[in-house]
């Protein structure tokens, strides 16, 4: 197996940048990060969501030119889809997020985000840039910018491509070029965080694609552009820049991006855009200072280092140790603070390579709760015969005589010697205190708006991830020079089929309560039954739950007590609330209340082997829908594409819905279905739909309701998408509020069982839909127009055709969107496809 270069393991967090395993590295590894530390010179590359990177590049500037590198992407992709799980909006956000930090661990970058939502696809930078509250965004960018302080920015899209791309996309490359000239300006206050910083040049990453064709670009006035050869080959890893892209790239599994790796050259343009223009074609860092003569009191550091550099040991790393640390109490000195701690993370971390320091603290749970009793089992090892001594174990912040007992031990007797291969091991044992924060994704702490997160702390903004509650410092004596290592508090356990797997050590309530419906749809005036569910995090709960309820609902009971004797139980009840309201929306949040401490968050888990463990604190509530809603017909074929949560939306109703395995798909076993609907996106993820796909026709031809929900244009596993000729294409309506015209007004689906009208296309969110057919046989019947603003109308959002005995339905509705969130309109013209051709009455007219 071929080993990935340094930073994959010298710097790398296998299971995202808070489950952090020990640091461990092979000797040419630690060789590389010497070369990085003796680099002065930072690339920000900037797009809009996880995934518009260039791995490549940002691969190529961290271990080919040894620069500080980072993406900074404007949103967490929130919008997007899901092909990996169920997960949308928020909590997709969270996966998005660990993925991009699961990509940066692979191709040695760092990451950033702003407080800017991805509120789904925008045609043009006006609409985004409204929504998103430029001035707001702006803020962020130049905040991270001043905090970064790179020397260089690339920008991915161009900020005259307005209309002709997503509108996030021109919005960041629009957004980099006005923080371009913003940051060095004094007067501009981002947040009043950061001195301002002169970036010294802006660059666009074009590609052929802005050029419109490879024939375009091939002519084009090259003049302007650098080139730089990203398919360099690393003789220490055996691998070439494009493959380690490819590994990070092929992190963004919610979004199907696995990358093949390729060898070879592989060009890439930079267009100058802003700031002091270049010679070298192939320098972006021509007249900057990439030496340690940048910064004051450098010159001395850089002799100790290029000594260091240039007779390292390849058999024996530990040999590098005692400049290393004369080096390290010089950058202790530097009066540039920027670089100062920087450089200080990359020795300290040098050092402890070298010396093959294994520092580890472990907890004894994966979570704990204010006022919690936690264990934590530390471990240190020396693997070199270096003088190192344990002088001080502090966990802050902890409460307990044994914490402060151990800790003022060991600075006290100062005996612990770390030997050569010896390992020392201890437990430590303290109290979590009540002051201490519940681990939760900080832009999650706050109801936001569609286009922005809510951050009240502003030194947060940026960060990838709230900083841990509880962490670790080992100060250690090496050789006689002190220095200090944080760690974050970890948990682990074995695992039989995967080893040894870390998680993030969380702090989290005590209790955990959730209705276990999130949208209840029930008839108006009708009593509902909710039930209640509370996780207990700790042993012997005693508590009430009750509700809190708007105008005109009441529960009975109002109350109902539990016991929960010990951790990780659960107790489900049922209470049954009536409302007098004629409201149609409605919000019920259940609480708990444990003497005077009231909890009224559910605790929810994300867990993917390629990412760490996620533990997301959310509002406890649910949405009540009062609708009557009438249908025909009760069982429910469904087979999954992408992942989308309609399943369970139909359940809601009172439908009966299996979901298919493919061995299970045939005309035969299928005619026992009033309906077989394919889920999101089938067509595109499914590879055995063409064998399938002809089953699926012949249940319709004989009697069945076949519904296929948007597929997009590209990479579709079936030669066509329906029975009749059908052609997608990109066309969408991205404004939720978009006018919808009923066409062929007197068409069975739009009247029975349920009348719908345009009226039933409001509070719909996101959009209205995507990649409709634009081209269709004349056996279909359009349903819908609608169309955003500016543009021409579309009509293939809702298409019918009668097949044989039954009906083929093709849908770019985004009912993925609006089912789960309880969209009343939705639910109604969902249940009348469902119902075609079950109508026992003439078909209804105007």
């Amino acid at each position: 197996m071929k080993r990935i270069v340094f930073f994959l393991i010298l710097y790398s967090i296998p299971f995202g940048s808070v489950a952090q395993r020990v640091l461990k590295s092979a000797n040419s590894e630690i060789y590389e990060s010497i070369q990085k530390l003796n680099f002065f010179g930072s690339v920000l590359y900037l797009a809009a969501h996880p995934d518009d990177e260039n791995t490549r590049l940002i691969s190529y500037f961290s271990n080919q030119t040894k620069a500080r590198t980072a993406y900074l992407s404007l949103t967490r992709g929130d919008g997007g889809q899901n092909l990996i799980g169920s997960e949308l909006r928020e909590l997709l956000g969270i996966i998005r997020t660990q993925e991009l930090l699961a990509a940066r661990s692979i191709d040695g970058g760092e990451q950033f985000f702003t407080r800017a939502n991805d509120f789904g696809y925008s045609k043009h930078p006006n609409e985004t840039l409204q929504i998103w509250n430029k001035e707001e965004v702006l803020k962020d960018i130049v905040a991270i910018i001043r905090k970064f302080k790179p020397d260089v920015i690339i920008n991915r899209f161009d900020t005259a491509s307005a209309g002709k791309t997503h509108g996030h996309h021109t919005s960041s490359a629009l957004l980099s070029a006005e923080a371009f000239d913003l940051v060095n300006d004094a007067s501009y206050k981002a947040h009043d965080l950061y001195e301002p910083w002169k970036v010294n040049r802006l660059f666009f990453n074009t590609t052929w694609w802005f050029y419109g064709s490879k024939e375009n670009f091939a002519k084009a006035d090259k003049s302007n552009l650098l080139t730089v050869d990203t398919g360099v080959f690393f003789p220490t890893s055996g691998m070439s820049n494009t493959e380690i892209a490819a590994l990070s790239r092929s992190k963004h599994q919610s979004q199907g991006f696995g990358n093949t790796g390729t060898r070879g050259g592989q060009l890439e343009y930079l267009e100058f855009l802003k700031g002091d223009k270049v010679k070298n074609k192939t320098n972006i860092f021509e007249g900057i200072d990439t030496t340690w003569a940048r910064v004051d009191g450098g010159v001395a550091i850089e002799k100790i280092l290029s000594k260091v550099e240039k007779e390292y040991n390849f058999r024996k790393p530990s040999a590098s140790v005692p400049d290393l640390l004369k080096a390290y109490q010089l950058i202790l000195k530097l009066k540039d603070e920027h670089w100062k701690s920087i450089k200080l993370e990359q020795i300290k971390n040098i050092i402890s390579a070298c010396t093959g320091l294994y520092l580890e603290v472990v907890a004894d749970a994966s979570s704990s709760y204010p006022s919690d009793k936690v264990s934590f089992n530390i471990e240190a090892i020396n693997r070199s015969t270096i003088p190192i001594k344990l002088k001080k174990i502090t966990i802050k912040p902890m409460h307990g005589e044994d914490v402060s007992a151990l800790t003022m031990k060991v600075f006290n007797d100062s005996v612990i010697n770390l030997q050569d291969n010896k390992r020392y091991r201890h437990t430590l044992k303290g109290i979590v205190p009540n002051s201490v924060g519940y681990t939760n994704p900080y832009w999650l702490n706050q109801k936001g708006t569609l286009g922005m997160y809510s951050v009240s702390d502003k030194k947060l903004i940026g960060s990838p991830e709230t900083p841990r509650n509880i962490t670790a410092t080992f100060d250690l004596d090496i050789d006689g020079y002190v220095v200090s290592f944080q760690k974050d508090i970890v948990y682990k356990y074995n695992d039989p089929v995967h080893g040894e797997v870390y998680q993030p050590y969380e702090i989290i309530p005590p209790v955990s309560i959730k209705t276990n419906q999130k949208i209840i749809i029930s008839k108006p005036k009708e009593a509902i039954e909710v039930q209640v569910t509370v996780t207990s995090y700790m042993d012997n709960v005693n508590g009430n739950i009750n509700f809190d309820l708007s105008d005109g609902w009441s529960a009975r009971p109002q109350i109902q007590n539990i016991h929960l004797s010990k951790k990780g139980e659960e107790k489900t009840v049922t209470f049954l609330l009536n409302s007098t309201s004629n409201q149609t929306v409605s919000f019920i949040k259940p609480t708990f209340v444990i003497t005077n401490e009231t909890y009224n968050q559910e605790i929810v888990e994300v867990n993917y082997n390629h990412i760490p463990k996620q533990t997301i604190l959310l509002p406890s509530e649910a949405k009540v829908v009062r609708l009557d809603i009438k249908r025909k017909g009760q069982h429910i074929g469904y087979i999954q594409g992408a992942g989308d949560q309609i399943p369970t939306s139909l359940r809601e109703i009172g439908y009966t819905v299996v979901e298919l395995k493919e061995n299970e798909i045939s005309a035969k076993k299928l005619q026992k279905f009033d309906a077989v609907i394919l889920g999101i996106r089938a067509y595109n993820v499914n590879d055995r739909a063409k064998f399938y796909q002809k089953e699926l026709h012949k249940y319709a031809e004989n009697g069945g309701t076949l519904i296929v929900q948007y597929n997009t244009s590209r990479n579709v596993k079936v030669a066509q998408i329906a029975p009749y000729a059908l052609e997608l294409s990109r066309d969408r309506v991205t404004d939720e509020n978009a006018k919808v015209t009923l066409i062929n007004t007197t068409h069975e689906l739009l009247n029975f069982p349920n009348k719908i009208s345009e009226k039933d296309f409001e509070n719909w969110v996101q959009e209205r839909g995507l990649y409709f057919p634009n081209k269709w046989a004349k056996e279909f019947t359009p349903l819908l127009s609608m169309h955003d603003k500016g543009e021409s109308p579309k009509e293939g959002s809702l298409l019918v055709a009668k097949y044989g005995k039954g009906y083929f339905i093709y849908t770019g509705l985004s009912f993925f969107r609006e089912l789960p969130v309880g969209v009343p309109g939705a639910y109604k013209l969902f249940a009348n496809m469902i119902s075609i051709g079950k109508n026992e009455i003439e078909p209804l007219k105007d």
